[in-house]
């Protein structure tokens, strides 16, 4: 009887895990395609962005656009990757989100609200592929 309820808690932690990647794998594919819409933005016209003049982070909104777009076309690929399970997918889906975030910090000062949306959809994308072991069950707190 008790190694009945192991296995079904095995298998239900197991589920867990599979659907915090998958969501994870989710919104880094959505969060990527908005990093790559952000970047076109940036690219194609620099008056879509509202700048505050006397800001500590004075940048170049193209080379802006174009960081943007290249970290959104790296989470979509990696967010293709974590479908497959992949280990590697999920280690390249917490730098990827680790820098985006960092990215959406310094970019505060255009758009504030939206800004620091993505940075808590990066956290909660870092803590999902954190939280899964390599055996595919979830860390108990």
């Amino acid at each position: 009887m008790a190694t009945t309820a192991t296995a079904h808690r095995s298998e239900t932690s197991k589920g867990a895990a599979g659907g915090l990647v998958t969501f994870a794998a989710v919104m880094l594919f959505i969060a990527g395609v908005l990093a790559i819409f952000r970047g076109i933005m940036g690219i194609a016209e620099d008056d879509v962005f509202v700048s505050t003049p006397n800001y500590v982070f004075k940048f170049d909104l193209t080379s802006w656009g174009w960081i943007h777009l290249i970290l959104g076309a790296v989470a979509v690929l990696v967010s293709v990757g974590l479908f497959s399970a992949a280990v590697w997918a999920r280690v390249l889906g917490v730098g990827i989100a680790a820098l985006l975030l960092v990215v959406s910090f310094l970019s505060i000062p255009y758009y504030p609200v939206w800004s620091i949306t993505l940075m808590a959809l990066y956290s909660f994308i870092i803590w999902a592929l954190c939280v899964v072991k390599r055996d595919g069950s979830t860390d108990r707190v």
